[in-house]
């Protein structure tokens, strides 16, 4: 027998997992790699800064012509030319209440946008008494890009919050008319059950038509005028984006522990806070102080510790080798990029990469195949990544 033969015949190694430390909370997967998943082999990339001096950016979208739309929080969006030139502030934008996590959020365009040059975007809404709400508006942007106008809000959550702290906030338009919005559930201990709460909007995936009116074709809207919940029991959803089947994937920020990825399937209830795989900041345990229970979805894949999930993107180019199909996930600490490789519904290996770049707020990806990456810092920026 030859020798690649017999080699071919031996076992072959467990892969190793990302270094990530110890977990947190003492709870078992339920089922392999649900977390921890084996690591990705590595990918030469290299950053290179596309523009700066903007103020803890949220989002980005890019338009037909190569430019791109930032948010920044403070209450500002800017025009990006395609060689990095950043625009005045765009006129036309409703107040925002910037304190704390609060402020300027998401930006997403219109998939039609070339024809009807429509602008969705998300934001901390100023309620009157101290009082805010994730709100999400449309409006249209001027040919000369200065300026948006019939300005409208699509959604805003009810009832408003004293806590300016997890507002969730992507925004993405399916394609077919309609709107996804993601919400949080504001943080504050004696509310988290409103996440439980179909009479709220607090700790949901909603979805809305473009005009803002409720979807009528769907058996889980709630009724009364309400906007459509499309899936139930978030902590904080900040990262949402549309796979290659036309699915909708959320993830969203854990306590202690407990980030999760989700594929969005209408109706479901993801369990917060009953049961989480984190524990609460102080140690102890959430909710039922289990991982999983009957009724509630288990996630595709979580993490602890967390990533500090942001901004996510499927990668859709082949510039890098072979991650078509593959998650790219912000990570705001310990920071950097999280590759995630699915197989199906399930995740088959993660990959860490750009560390350095410390907190990052969301992931573009460029016609050629490149990514843009906003660091989300005082003097933050937008980085290009090209294979190294």
């Amino acid at each position: 027998m030859r020798l690649a033969t017999i080699l071919a015949l031996l076992p072959l190694p467990a892969l190793a997992q990302v270094e990530q430390g110890p977990p947190n909370a003492p709870y078992q997967p339920a089922w392999e790699n649900q977390t921890r998943a084996p690591e990705l082999p590595a990918t030469a990339v290299q950053a290179t800064p596309f523009a700066g001096s903007l103020e803890h950016p949220w989002g980005i979208a890019r338009l037909p012509d190569g430019s791109f739309l930032v948010t920044e929080r403070p209450g500002r969006m800017r025009l990006v030319s395609p060689d990095g030139t950043l625009s005045d502030p765009i006129a036309g934008l409703p107040e925002v209440d910037a304190r704390e996590q609060g402020g300027l959020l998401d930006v997403a365009v219109s998939p039609g946008f070339a024809q009807d040059r429509t602008v969705f975007w998300t934001y901390a809404k100023p309620m009157g008494q101290g009082l805010v709400a994730t709100a999400a508006a449309r409006g249209t942007l001027s040919e000369d890009g200065t300026r948006l106008t019939d300005v409208k809000d699509i959604f805003v959550q009810q009832p408003p919050s004293a806590d300016p702290m997890h507002y969730g906030s992507r925004v993405v338009p399916d394609g077919q008319g309609h709107v996804f919005v993601t919400t949080g559930e504001h943080y504050d201990p004696e509310e988290r059950w409103r996440a439980q709460d179909l009479s709220t909007t607090w700790g949901k995936v909603v979805r809305v038509n473009v005009d803002g009116t409720v979807p009528g074709d769907n058996p889980f809207v709630q009724g009364g005028g309400r906007p459509e919940v499309w899936t139930l029991g978030h902590r904080n959803v900040q990262g949402a984006a549309i796979d290659g089947q036309g699915r909708l994937w959320t993830i969203e920020h854990g306590p202690m522990g407990g980030d999760e990825l989700n594929l969005s399937v209408p109706g479901t209830n993801y369990g917060w806070a009953e049961v989480s795989y984190g524990l609460n900041y102080d140690g102890t345990p959430v909710g039922t102080g289990q991982p999983r229970a009957e009724g509630f979805a288990e996630p595709n894949y979580y993490w602890d510790p967390v990533i500090a999930p942001g901004g996510m993107d499927f990668y859709g180019g082949t510039l890098f080798g072979d991650w078509r199909g593959d998650l790219l996930i912000g990570s705001l600490n310990p920071g950097g990029l999280v590759r995630i490789r699915l197989d199906g519904e399930r995740v088959a290996g993660e990959k860490r990469m750009l560390p350095d770049l410390g907190r990052v707020r969301d992931v573009e990806e460029l016609p050629d195949g490149s990514l843009l990456l906003l660091t989300d810092f005082e003097d933050g920026g937008i980085v290009r990544v090209t294979p190294g």
